[in-house]
């Protein structure tokens, strides 16, 4: 029996060869629908799932200086996942060093300040 699996896409308005390139270097990837008599539909597939991508960068995050935490948040518009790293204060190598999206999510720094254990449990 032939392995199926189930995948996230929807309708894309982007087409061509230099929208295809934007799409593909935000981690979305551009598909193309044939089949019937329908004539072909331009999709994109959903990029990873956010907690995919936060467990495959998460060491490399936390290995920026002054860099605390790092986790899954939402966008100011509170529905749009993102990366959150905590830092423990701003510098501008931190800032510089830490990249502005990861596979097509958004990543937002904000300081914490330093983080240790309350105690002993």
């Amino acid at each position: 029996m032939a392995k199926q699996a189930k995948l996230k896409a929807k309708q894309r308005t982007a087409i061509g060869r230099s929208a295809v390139r934007k799409l593909k270097t935000r981690g979305i990837i551009p598909a193309i629908v044939y089949g019937g008599k329908e004539k072909p539909q331009p999709l994109q597939v959903a990029e990873r799932d956010i907690n995919a991508v936060l467990r495959d960068h998460d060491k490399e995050l936390m290995a920026i200086p002054n860099v605390v935490g790092v986790y899954v948040g939402v966008l100011g518009d509170g529905k749009t996942p993102c990366l959150k790293v905590m830092l423990s204060r701003k510098s501008p190598a931190t800032e510089q060093a830490i990249p502005r999206s990861i596979e097509g999510y958004d990543v937002i720094t904000e300081v914490t300040g330093d983080i240790r254990p309350l105690g002993v449990p």
